[in-house]
């Protein structure tokens, strides 16, 4: 029997993707490394200057009566604010494979601008500010849950994220990805 069980473990063990997924916690812990690599990478940067191969990333999603994302970066760019959101679709070897920011209501119009919309209670925004080293953290708790395999990913962007008419939302170039598969 205990031979059956130390079998079962170790094949879910091997089937689970690095990153842990029990119950409705979500965690995945990875490092950055060059876009158009193989694409099994989790995490991939566009702009090695900004957001070095070799940078970390932690993405934790905790789902109860809210929905709670954690981001943490370490070793990328220094004493810079970047934006951050969830996208819809997972990274690829381009930063548009990312495809929108998802949104718990959809804006009909696309790109979407709008900040009836495009707006920290609609979207995930995770904006995060790094100290000397290129470490920082942010989150953002919401009052909705993300729809099945909608939301597969967390883009880093070029700067803070816009608020105002027109340009809400946008947080210039995509310069990273993880791939996060949330609940």
């Amino acid at each position: 029997m205990s031979f059956l069980v130390s079998a079962l473990t170790a094949s879910l063990a091997a089937l689970l993707p690095l990153g842990a997924v029990t119950g409705q916690d979500v965690t995945i812990e990875e490092t950055f490394r060059a876009a158009g690599g193989p694409p099994a990478h989790q995490a991939v940067t566009f702009d090695t200057e900004a957001v070095p191969v070799g940078g970390r990333v932690t993405v934790t999603e905790r789902v109860g009566d809210d929905t709670h994302v954690e981001l943490r970066l370490q070793g990328v760019g220094a004493n810079r604010t970047f934006g951050a959101h969830v996208h819809q679709k997972p990274c690829g070897s381009k930063p548009s494979d990312s495809g929108p920011h998802y949104q718990n209501a959809v804006d009909p119009k696309l790109p979407s601008t709008n900040p009836a919309y495009a707006n920290p209670r609609n979207e995930a925004w995770l904006d995060i500010t790094t100290d000397r080293n290129g470490d920082g953290a942010s989150a953002s708790t919401l009052d909705w849950r993300f729809r099945t395999d909608q939301a597969r990913s967390v883009v880093i962007h070029e700067h803070a994220t816009h608020t105002g008419t027109g340009s809400a939302g946008t947080a210039g170039a995509q310069l990273a990805c993880v791939n996060v598969p949330f609940k």
